[in-house]
């Protein structure tokens, strides 16, 4: 016996949208969408379909522009319910059937935002940075640009303008940020240069930003919250599933959290036992699988992931299925903690728990730094500090103290 079908999934679509129903139909499912959300969808495009119509308009006139356009007349005249990400499933389809170019909407148009396209691209392929150091690198240059009040002409950028905005950073944020800021900006001001928007390197008048900051010892959590962490995770569940492999790869590993969130099902050699992790500066290493590991992923690719072509191992569990993101990872840690009764912590810290683990084992710190794929052996020495212990026998006594 067939079953009967709700008349609320009976949408009827007029209009120049209405041949590509079908294909957007089936990219929701694809993406992951429940029944009710994909009708929900659906009712939004019939209205944007009689919108366009109504315009004089096909699809193919249809932009992003003209998609916030729809949606601020529907929220000018009282719906609430508009959603922008199930719109963009449908442009991404008309797309793939060639009723649409490129959306121009997206194109950069101000001089600053070609400028800014351009220093991106040339943080990506030429100086091989990772994509969210390239990100931040543009913010601050982003940022420089619009304190300057410059729209891509630099010809008149003086060194003085530089260190005003030096200055400027300075005053408002933290020092690591305003570190952070000047050397975004000095990049950005050297790729000027070898562009020639600029007479003189003026990299250099961006000058060094001194100050002390908290130097504290590297903190990781407890063996017993740690436990508390990966137990907290409901592993009936495919999201718990999902958390459970997501917070045992960062505690026995010690990945970062985009290293993480990059894993996809190519990295892993289950005959090896080995997975390929990729770091910073797009440096690729092999890793040991542990086991409680493999088996935790195993448990979440079998009956938590979400069916879809998608390569990468973690991903999103409510719609639109994707990549989870580093920020995805760190959330995953924080909700972890909330639900254990454990102080917030971030995905960082847990890489510390591996180090200081490692520590308290006598572990050599080359060792550590092969595992925490650290380039400098400067960069794993501040992990000496954590064994007080052996700290205290190197200190030298007190003058006077031992007639106490």
């Amino acid at each position: 016996m067939a079953r009967p079908t709700s008349r609320v999934t009976r949408v009827e679509i007029t209009g120049p949208l209405a041949p590509f129903v079908a294909a957007y139909r089936l990219r929701l499912q694809e993406s992951g969408y429940t029944p009710l959300s994909i009708v929900n969808e659906v009712r939004q495009v019939a209205h944007l379909s009689r919108w366009l119509e109504a315009g004089h308009m096909t699809g193919a006139d249809l932009t992003s522009e003209r998609v916030e356009q729809f949606l601020a007349v529907r929220r000018a005249g009282g719906h609430g319910a508009c959603s922008l990400g199930g719109l963009m499933p449908l442009l991404e389809v008309l797309r793939g059937l060639g009723i649409l170019s490129e959306d121009q909407a997206s194109a950069p148009t101000s001089g600053s935002e070609v400028l800014l396209a351009s220093f991106r691209t040339y943080l990506l392929e030429e100086r091989g940075l990772a994509t969210c150091t390239a990100d931040a690198y543009v913010d601050r240059a982003c940022r420089f640009l619009a304190g300057c009040g410059i729209d891509g002409e630099l010809a008149t950028l003086t060194a003085a303008d530089v260190t005003r905005a030096v200055q400027r950073e300075s005053a408002r944020v933290s020092v690591g940020s305003a570190q952070f800021f000047v050397a975004g900006l000095r990049s950005f001001l050297r790729f000027c240069f070898l562009q020639g928007l600029v007479g003189a390197d003026l990299s250099a008048a961006g000058l060094a930003v001194t100050g002390r900051r908290r130097s504290s010892l590297p903190k990781g959590i407890s063996h017993a919250h740690a436990v508390a962490l990966s137990r907290s995770c409901d592993r009936r569940r495919s999201d718990g599933r999902r958390d459970y492999a997501v917070l045992l790869t960062l505690l026995r590993l010690g990945l970062r959290a985009g290293e993480v969130a990059r894993l996809t099902l190519d990295d892993i050699d289950w005959r090896a036992g080995e997975v390929v992790v990729h770091g910073k500066g797009r440096r690729e290493d092999r890793l040991p699988l542990p086991a409680d590991v493999g088996e935790a992923i195993v448990g979440y690719l079998q009956r938590g992931r979400p069916t879809t072509t998608r390569r990468e191992v973690f991903l999103r569990a409510l719609a639109p299925i994707g990549p989870l993101g580093r920020g995805g990872v760190s959330s995953i840690v924080r909700r972890a903690c909330r639900r254990a009764g454990v102080a917030p912590v971030g995905a960082h810290r847990l890489r510390h728990t591996l180090a200081c683990e490692m520590v308290a084992a006598r572990v050599p710190l080359p060792e550590i730094g092969q595992v925490l794929r650290q380039r400098s052996i400067s960069s794993t020495a501040i992990y000496a500090r954590v064994d007080l212990e052996s700290l205290r026998e190197l200190a030298l006594p007190w003058p006077g103290g031992e007639q106490r």
